[in-house]
């Protein structure tokens, strides 16, 4: 037992994983106690078993597994980090304990599984379950299927998905293991308890043995709903809840509920594999189905049938199919055929569902009106073809197509029409059939209930009762205001008996309702009947329908109380109280009359009533009046009453008092009583009559009013214009136009018949007399108010005349808003009945457009014109479409049965000629506007193509596209858009222009709707992959987007739809969820009052938004439109703020009081930095914008959210201004009092104040100004200094605003200005105020110009930046501009330098032309004023100063007087040739001389010299100008001219010239003070634009292409050598990155950046301490996070990683372990391999420690393997001279020789050195012999030498300040300028001009004997013809690229050239000789 003991003292986790099988029990044991003792689900203990819980179930020997199985169980059922291990235990659990004997295991196992399930694992176990069915092991599978059952069974169905395991059933079935038969069998019967019949049509192959034993086991099931018994731990709710049932002893009603609370309804469709059906038609389907004989037009149709009764087909084009079904339907002959046909339309429509509605539009009207057929088969045929149609689409978009089947004379298709609608309307929800459906098909049915035809009529009332019984009393009643009682009975009755589809179980009492409604009717109607609601429980031949399930409102659990919700709520909304009881009234005897008369009025009254004498009849009239008066309501008999008024003389009465009386007394009963229509009718025609009358006009128009209010404004209305257009007096006409036009906007315009109107208005305006026509003009105004301008298309083809009147007339209207009506509400239900008459309101503008007189175009569409849309040439195809858009214009309006021309359109929107498409989509356009609304119908089958066109690459072909699909969206409304899978189809192509078109098209269209169909959903998936997309754009989109899906969606359906993603993408995605949910607006409020809808139609302004005003003024859709007129300008109130500022207000005042008195700002510690690291980062959007968008708006208020009050935030962002005002006086209100706070958020308030910037209010701005005074007077009394993020994100804003207009303005912004300086340094102010002078406001450039001024003269010439020169380049340019106030202000501002700098201006200011500088000196000399000394203040600026140049060159001294008008001249002459006027280093005579005189001290330096001295001796010669003496580094007798030289060598870097541009760049990094200033971003340009240039095949072409070429090698050579190390280290960097994640970048480009890379590795050594190695780590960081190994590996070339090893080897080499401390600057340094990489490198070389030589192995980074076999020697050496032949490679070639034969001494590289050249072999040995020279003498070099010294010849010289004051050499010869006029005579006299060219490649010797003949004697030619010789022999020399051109000055002299002859050469030459001999 001696082992025993060692184990047992070991911790758990080990025993665990012990070999020895007891200490693993043991060990299981005591884990399993562990487990059970750990309270807390989070401790870290679990984190130790993650590994070992896999182990735990696979354990080889059983009894260890058993308790290992145990401890698992614990473990999953208490530790929270159980989730990560269920993929791996589960696999575990089905692999290794399935297969167990025994069966305690296999129970462990299950309860494992179900474990992982209860702690929301479901998808991977079941995964794995699915994936152990797959096993060979009987056993296995076995307990697969049962732990699913068990799962299933206790879970729900809603937790395990149901598809995958219907989809392997069927193979279970066929197993031949009968134990998995078995299994099978009771999971199906687990299944059938969740889903009942669903499952059948997935079983429907199985065996049909074991079909009839489910069949048996299925009828047993218990019919009551299963429940889940066992819940997920997010579900301990519904826990509770069902334990609680549970404890109460379940009680039925409540399982019931909740039942249907838990259990999802299963769609048996959704658990169906679509088939594809297209390819099987048998290839001569669609000859033979337009075959003569009937017999092969069957055999066709029956193919189909076969194949459609698939139960689930999959989408395609089925277009074809259905026209060829839909003509056989239409137009054969043989009914059998048609009865088939429709059977396969049926079949479509079933098996596509939703995909079938683009197609349910063109077969719609053909079925109705075949319904003419008597045959009972064929007419049920058809019934079942138009119901599984109507499943596939909605009610609205056939409507058009039923109601005008519901016209058609023959009475069956009447009565078959009725039913359909019927049984339609079963399938809606009061939200799904709206009152604008509802009135037409009502309107219809209500003719038909007249019908002769009593079928017709008993179908009709059918359809009439459900209506009533899905949209409810409230809803219908209106409609049926004119039906009698006997009537509205038997509607009622039917609606009692409807049972909706959506509700319970239709079968029984579909049944008994036959036998009760329709006793012993044919059997046609009988059929129909049962059909409709039996179609569950009816087997019909068609395939099965599920009627709960298709219901498109959603599951039929919400059926019935939808219906009641429904009714409800418009109970709520109460429509007029007494409406629905309407009064009324049989027509009563004169009889009658008068004795119900007589018992309420005075006997001697009524026998006065037709006295001959008018005064009895006038007493009689007070009688009647004051017993009216006192009369109460309900015994008032009001028809009566008015009978005895009409009676003789009646209206016809001659004496107006009485009349007038008569009237009144109308009125009052109309008021008083329960005034019918019926009495109505008694009295209207005396009313009108009478209305013209001068003495009675006003009372007849008062008892009209009270008539109207009485029995609605609508019907009076509508008879009151019949009565007055019947007759001819055209004073009544006019009155009564002007009574109604009174009415309307007393009453209000809901319900008004606008097409009987407007005839009526028609005939008016053709009147004769004018004053009816003026009437009818001023009635149209009114109704232009409620209408808007759809009611000019009425008037279109008036005459012109008239028309302008109506337009005069409409013109007034505009702008003002319809009135709120005050009458017609008095009998409303208390406050809320506007909402009712709002309701109506919002279809006023839809009526209207409803209305218009629609001509059909389909006959127009021949097929012809098709044909032609659809040829080969695009000529003709573009005739074809001038055709449609022809017929489009001609009709104006059509109806939306458009023929065959959806198809034809639809096609060219694919055409391969952009120009057709775009003319299809404006064809498409004006088809929307066309059609109106009804082009719904079209969406599915033309708009989604529309949608597809976005995808295009042309950006005006998208914009077009988009212009189309948001005109259809305006006529159709956003609904029919969003309904089913085609727009989340289209978002699932991954093409970036139609993702990003699309989600911006739906983040602008989604926040307007109030409530959005379900489908949306099934754009998610999609939504969250654009999240992802590769483009920027897409997922810039796709994030704006995400807001408005997740306000109709809600967050919580948009975080379940995450996981399907892979767990990085989810994590990602579920961020953003979270940030969106912060910026998740709304939804839309209700639409305000309809009172307040402007005029032009557009709906109310509620909802503050900027989204996209759309046009709204033709919009006349229900959908809700944001009011555009509330966009903010420049969209500064995004559409959060809108609902945000709306908040703010609605709070009590007194909680506001309490909260606004803390702090406003509050202090986050650290919280400025971080913001600014997050934007150095791009975390966050750089603050730059030429106007701000929503995203800057919405990150700033991210932002603020944490540093500012709340409330104070709400009022920032507030939509309206006047809250922005608000929130400024707080500010200053709290400036003193919150100095820190306003410190540490100084950032974000001045990003606030530039979005006030772009306010247009005046108030605003001035008020930010006087804020922004305030705070700058604080801040330098603070003596705080604006960060540079802070000014790069407020001053060029601020500086935008010195172009205001408005002066006060201006000045308040100047005066900032000034307060700026004391805070932020002038000369970085200097830069901001230079880039406004580029503005194209030319008042801001003039202020930015007098701004500059002022800073010069303030502070001196220090401010210029980047220097002096360059600066007032700039501003003189300003002096040709074209606006007066620009000249002068630059004129000013150069008179102010000049004042306080002299003359030497004339020289900064360069080249002007002539005009402009006699502009310049002429104000000059009227500015009289004599330069003062430099101004004082000039020291004062605050020590941020940039300090850009040097310390020597910023200071400028003035000129002498005597010099400046020399220099003046020569500015101004500067001819092109004498462009090269400046300084040339001079080092030659120098460093010569000093060789010659004093060898020792420069011994080492020799190398160097070797490849040295030739190059400058070739710069063109210039005159040097007397007097100006060459810059000495000690600026001891320095005078003006340094910094005007530097700028004028800057200058020339611009000029065309690329030779002038080459060498002034040459000179600026000869100096190196001056090459250091260059930051990493120019030099990234610089060495950007270098290397594209020499990779140019173009200057290959010209003359002296090569030579350009060459100058750029050594420009390059020069720059990597001059250039602040880190910086040109950090730019190459950049660039490699930059050109190897660019696709277009050529390889050659990378390899150049990587040549430069090397270069820089060889200096390193010396260069390392001066280099900033954190940045350059952050830099490597970050290329390594772009380009991890693996990635880079995958490059083409192997150059990039190996370049980056070596950088970084190079680096550790250098630094040793120190250089991990330099990794400050990352962030996360596990985003790269970086870390790991450098520990790996430091560790190797910890191990190597190498001597030096090793070391400068490595330096040198050979290129060859150190373990390279000899087998591949000779490869190697191949390979090796190779390179050295080649012209790019060869120094690299030597190196990698030179290192070869050091490591392999005994390397014999005589055989490849014999077959070359004599000169090739000598080349190679020198090459080698230099190297070695220079590796040796490497370290020796002394430091005090004269010569700055250049270790290992890495020309960057490491101290300037040795090189010598004087000019001459070191003996103190001072050179004058006739030194240089002798040279240049010889020069002359040597090269004769000759322009012969100087031949490409010499060897070194015989350059050297040659005399040199140069180009042309002027320009720079030569000089680089000479350069790339010199190089192209001394490259064979040398190992590091050398540049020849080096310097080591530190000045530049002005004109001081080193040029040279061939004489000088032979003199050198010798100097030279002398040199080396010396050095051997």
């Amino acid at each position: 037992m001696g082992d025993d003991s060692e184990w047992m003292k070991l911790p758990i986790d080990q025993k665990c994983e012990h070999k020895l099988w007891k200490a693993r029990l043991n060990g299981y044991e005591e884990a399993l106690k562990l487990f059970q003792k750990i309270d807390d689900e989070k401790s870290p203990e679990w984190s130790k078993y993650l590994g070992l819980i896999k182990k735990f179930v696979t354990d080889s020997n059983a009894v260890a597994q058993l308790k290992g199985l145990e401890a698992a169980l614990a473990y999953v059922e208490n530790a929270h980090v159980a989730g990560k291990t269920t993929g791996e235990v589960v696999s575990g659990v089905v692999n290794k304990v399935f297969n167990q004997p025994k069966a305690r295991a296999k129970e462990l196992g299950i309860d494992i599984c179900l474990m992982y399930i209860e702690i929301e694992k479901g998808e991977p176990v079941q995964e794995e379950l699915l994936k152990g069915l797959d096993n060979k092991n009987p056993k296995i599978i076995v307990a697969c299927i049962e732990t699913l059952r068990k799962a299933l069974s206790e879970f729900g169905s809603k937790i395990i998905s149901l598809k995958p395991i219907i989809k392997v059933l069927p193979k279970l079935f066929e197993s031949r293991e009968k134990a998995v038969r078995d299994e099978a069998k009771l999971l199906a019967v687990e299944i059938y308890r969740w889903i009942r019949d669903a499952l059948r049509p997935p079983l429907q192959n199985i065996n049909s043995v074991q079909l009839k034993e489910l069949e048996e086991e299925w009828v047993k099931v218990q019919p009551a709903a299963p429940k889940q018994t066992r819940f997920l731990r997010s579900q301990q709710e519904l826990k509770a809840k069902f334990e609680q049932q549970q404890a109460a002893g379940g009680d039925a009603d409540g399982g019931g509920d909740d039942g249907d609370e838990v259990v999802p309804q299963v769609d048996a469709y959704e658990l169906l594999e679509a088939v594809e059906i297209l390819s099987k038609l048998p290839k001569d389907f669609y000859d033979k189905i337009e075959a003569k004989k009937w017999q092969e037009r069957k055999e066709a149709l029956e193919a189909v049938e076969i194949l459609v009764k698939n139960p689930k087909l999959e989408a395609g084009d089925y277009a074809d199919l259905v026209r060829v079904l839909k003509k056989v339907v239409g137009k054969d002959t043989n009914v059998m055929l048609v009865a088939l046909a429709a059977k396969c339309l049926a079949g479509l429509a079933t098996g596509l569902r939703k995909k079938f509605g683009q197609y349910a539009g063109h077969v719609v009207p053909t079925i109705l009106e075949k319904f003419k057929e008597k045959k009972p088969q064929v007419v049920q045929a058809l019934q079942e073809a138009i119901d599984a149609i109507f499943l596939t689409t909605t009610l609205q978009n056939i409507s058009e197509d039923v109601l005008a089947v519901m016209d058609n004379k023959n009475p069956t298709i009447k009565q078959q029409t009725s039913l359909f609608i019927a049984r339609s309307f079963r399938h809606c929800t009061p939200s799904t059939l709206p009152k604008n459906l509802l009135k037409p098909f009502c309107a219809a049915l209500l003719k038909h209930i007249n019908d002769s035809a009593p079928e017709v009529r008993d179908a009709a009332f059918e359809a009439l009762g459900t209506a009533l019984k899905v949209a409810g009393e409230k809803a219908v009643n209106p409609f049926l205001t004119d039906v009698d009682k006997l009537k509205l009975d038997r509607i009622k009755e039917c609606a009692e008996k409807v049972e909706l589809a959506c509700g319970k179980k239709a079968g029984g009492a579909a049944d008994k309702k036959e036998g009760k409604t329709l006793p012993g009717k044919t059997p046609v109607v009988s059929g129909a009947a049962g059909d409709k609601d039996t179609k569950e429980t009816s087997a019909k031949s068609g395939p099965p329908k599920k009627v709960p399930v298709v219901k498109p409102g959603g599951p039929p659990k919400k059926g019935k109380p939808a219906a009641t919700a429904g009714m409800g709520g418009a109970g709520t909304k109460g429509k007029k109280g007494p409406e629905t009881k309407e009064i009324f009234e049989s027509e009563l005897s004169i009889e009658v009359c008068e004795e119900k008369a007589a018992a309420v009025l005075p006997g001697s009254c009524i026998q006065q009533l037709d006295s001959g004498n008018w005064k009895e009849r006038l007493a009689c009239m007070e009688e009647f009046q004051k017993a009216v008066e006192l009369m109460e309501k309900n015994e008032m008999p009001c028809q009566a009453l008015v009978r005895m008024l009409a009676k003789k003389p009646g209206w016809k009465e001659t004496n107006f008092q009485v009349m007038q009386m008569k009237l009144h007394i109308v009125a009052l009963i109309a008021q008083k009583g329960n005034f019918s229509k019926t009495s109505a009718q008694i009295v209207l025609d005396g009313l009108v009559d009478k209305i013209g009358d001068v003495k009675c006009g006003s009372n007849a128009k008062e008892a009209m009013t009270a008539i109207a209010e009485a029995c609605q404004l609508p019907w009076t209305a509508e008879q009151v214009m019949a009565m007055a257009f019947s007759q001819k007096n055209p004073k009544n006409q006019s009155e009564t136009l002007n009574w109604l036009s009174n009415a309307i906007k007393e009453f209000g315009f809901s319900g008004l018949n606008v097409k009987a109107f407007i005839s009526n208005v028609k005939t008016a305006l053709a009147a004769t007399n004018p004053a009816v026509r003026t009437s009818a003009i001023t009635l149209l105004g009114v109704m232009y108010l409620y209408v808007g301008p759809p009611l000019r298309m009425f008037f279109e083809d008036e005459k012109p005349a008239l028309l302008s009147q109506i337009d005069a007339e409409f013109e007034k209207m505009q702008g003002q808003t319809a009135p709120a009506p005050t009458r017609g509400i008095s009998r409303h239900s208390g406050g809320n009945g506007d909402d009712g008459e709002e309701e109506e309101q919002e279809d006023v503008g839809s009526d209207v457009v409803d209305l218009l007189p629609r001509a059909d175009i389909s006959e127009k569409i021949t097929g012809d014109l098709v044909s032609k849309i659809g040829d080969k040439n695009w000529k003709i195809r573009k005739e074809g479409l001038d055709e449609v858009a022809s017929i489009i214009n001609d009709a104006k309006f059509i109806q939306p049965h458009i023929g065959e021309l959806p198809a034809a359109l639809k096609s060219r929107l694919n055409d391969s000629n952009k120009i057709l498409v775009q003319q299809t989509l404006s064809i498409l356009q004006q088809l929307a506007i066309a059609v109106g609304p009804n082009i719904r119908q079209h969406v599915k089958n033309l708009g989604f193509p529309i949608i597809t066109v976005l995808g295009d690459s042309k950006n005006n072909v998208r914009a077009t596209a988009l212009a189309t699909v948001n005109a259809w969206a305006e006529q159709t409304g956003m609904k029919e858009w969003l309904e089913g899978e085609d727009l989340s189809e289209e978002l699932k192509k991954e093409n970036p222009f139609l993702r990003q078109e699309l989600l911006g098209w739906l983040a602008e269209k989604l926040p307007t709707l109030r409530s959005v169909p379900s489908d949306l959903l099934l754009c998610v998936t999609h939504l969250y992959s654009c999240l992802e997309d590769r483009n920027g754009d897409v997922r810039k989109k796709a994030q704006d987007a995400l807001p408005f899906f997740m306000m109709h969606l809600g967050f919580e359906k948009m975080a379940k739809a995450t996981g399907k993603l892979k767990p990085t993408s989810k994590d990602q995605v579920l961020a953003m969820l979270e940030k969106a949910k912060a910026n998740m607006p709304a939804k839309p409020a209700a639409p305000a009052k309809a009172s307040s809808r402007m005029a032009g139609g557009a709906a109310p302004a509620k909802f503050q938004s900027t989204s996209a005003p759309t046009d709204d003024s033709g919009s006349s859709t229900m959908e809700y439109k944001p009011d555009p007129k509330k966009a903010k300008a420049g969209g500064a109130a995004s559409k959060a703020k809108g609902i945000q500022g709306k908040k703010v207000p609605s709070k009590p005042n007194l909680k506001e009081d309490e909260d606004k008195s803390g702090p406003i700002f509050i202090i986050v510690p650290n919280g400025k930095e971080q913001r600014m690291r997050d934007e150095k980062g791009l975390k966050v959007l750089k603050w730059n914008f030429t106007t701000p968008r929503d995203e800057y708006i919405e990150q700033l208020k991210t932002q603020m959210s944490s540093c500012v009050a709340r409330w104070l935030q709400d009022e920032m962002f507030h939509a309206d201004f006047q809250h922005h005002n608000k929130a400024l006086t707080v500010m200053i209100e709290h400036l003193e009092s919150e100095k820190d706070g306003i410190i540490s958020c100084l950032d974000l308030i001045l990003k606030w104040l530039t979005l006030r910037f772009f306010e247009t209010n005046t108030s605003v701005l001035m008020k930010a100004l006087e804020y922004l005074k305030l705070l700058f007077t604080l801040l330098s009394q603070e003596e705080y200094h604006l960060t540079e993020n802070e000014a790069s994100s407020f001053i060029p804003y601020l500086i935008l605003k010195v172009g205001e207009p408005k002066d006060v303005v201006r000045k308040d912004v100047r005066a900032i200005l000034n307060r700026m300086c004391l805070i932020y340094p002038a000369s970085k102010m200097f830069t901001f105020l230079m880039e406004g002078t580029k503005s194209k406001n030319s008042k801001q450039r003039a202020e930015c110009l007098e701004e500059l001024g002022c800073l010069v003269e303030s502070y001196g010439m220090n401010v210029c930046q980047p220097t002096p020169g360059k600066a007032l380049k700039e501003m003189a340019a300003h002096i040709g501009d074209r606006d007066n106030t620009v000249r002068n202000a630059a004129l000013n501002t150069i008179v102010t330098v000049y004042n306080v700098h002299g003359d030497q201006v004339f020289k900064l200011i360069g080249n002007l032309s002539e005009k402009d500088m006699s502009m310049l000196e002429e104000r000059i000399k009227r500015s009289a004023k004599r330069p003062a000394a430099a101004p004082a203040r000039q020291v004062e600026e605050k020590p941020q100063r940039l300090q850009t140049t040097s310390a020597n060159t910023s200071i400028l001294r003035k000129g002498s007087a005597e010099d400046m008008s020399s220099k003046l001249s020569q500015a101004r002459n500067m001819s092109g040739h004498s462009e090269t006027m400046h300084a040339v280093p001079r080092e030659f005579q120098l460093d010569l001389d000093e060789i010659e005189n004093d060898n020792g001290t420069v011994r080492c330096e020799m190398p160097a010299l070797v490849q040295h001295k030739l190059d400058d001796i070739f710069e063109p010669v210039l005159i040097p100008e007397p007097k100006i003496r060459a810059v000495s580094p000690h600026f001891d007798d320095m005078h003006s001219n340094t910094a005007s030289t530097i700028n004028f060598v800057i200058s020339q870097v611009a000029s065309g010239d690329i030779n002038t541009s080459i060498q002034a760049l040459a000179q600026l990094f000869q100096i190196e003070s001056l090459a250091r200033e260059a930051s990493t971003g120019v030099l990234k340009d610089l060495m950007h634009g270098l290397i594209t240039l020499m990779l140019d095949s173009r200057v290959e072409d010209l003359e002296e292409g090569q030579q350009v070429i060459r100058s750029v090698n050594l420009l390059v050579v020069k720059v990597l050598e001059k250039s602040d190390q880190t910086n040109i280290l950090s730019a190459l960097l950049v660039l490699l990155q930059d050109s190897l994640l660019a696709t277009a970048s050529s390889p050659k480009f990378s390899e150049l950046v990587m040549k430069c890379l090397w270069r820089m590795v060889r200096l390193l050594p010396e260069t390392i301490n001066s280099i900033n190695l954190d940045r350059i780590l952050l830099d490597i960081h970050i290329f390594m996070k772009v380009f991890p190994k693996e990635k880079l590996k995958q490059c083409k070339s192997e150059f990039p990683i190996r370049t980056l090893k070596t950088l970084l080897h190079t680096l550790c080499k250098l630094k040793g372990p120190k250089i991990l401390d330099h990794l400050t600057m990352i962030d996360n340094k596990n985003e790269s391999e970086l870390e790991a990489h450098l520990c790996r490198v430091m560790k190797h070389s910890m191990d190597q420690t190498g001597s030096k030589a090793d070391k400068d192995t490595e330096k040198g980074a050979s290129r060859i393997d150190e373990k390279a076999s000899k087998a591949k020697v000779n490869d190697i050496l191949a390979e090796i001279f190779k390179k050295i032949g080649s012209k790019e490679n060869t120094k690299e070639g030597l190196a990698e020789l030179y290192e070869y034969k050091k490591k392999y001494s005994d390397a014999d590289i005589e055989p490849f050195l014999k077959n070359s050249s004599q000169f090739f072999q000598s080349y190679v040995e020198r090459g080698l012999r230099l190297i070695e020279m220079e590796r040796e003498g490497k370290g020796r070099i002394p430091s005090s030498t004269g010569i700055s010294p250049q270790m290992e010849v890495t020309c960057v010289p490491t101290s300037t300040s040795t090189v010598s004051s004087s000019i001459g050499n070191t003996n103190g010869e001072e050179v004058g300028p006739s030194v240089y006029l002798e040279r240049l005579k010889i020069l002359r006299q040597r090269c004769g001009l000759d322009n012969a060219k100087q031949e490409d490649r010499a060897p070194l010797t015989s350059l050297l004997s040659k005399p040199a003949v140069p180009t042309v004697a002027s320009s720079t030619d030569m000089l680089h013809s000479k350069l790339s010789q010199l190089r192209e022999s001394r490259e064979q020399y040398q190992h590091l690229d050398l540049d020849s051109n080096q310097t080591h000055s530190s000045g530049i002299g002005t004109t001081t050239s080193s040029s040279s002859t061939a004489a000088n050469i032979d003199d050198l030459k010798k100097r030279l000789e002398r040199i080396k001999s010396s050095r051997k």
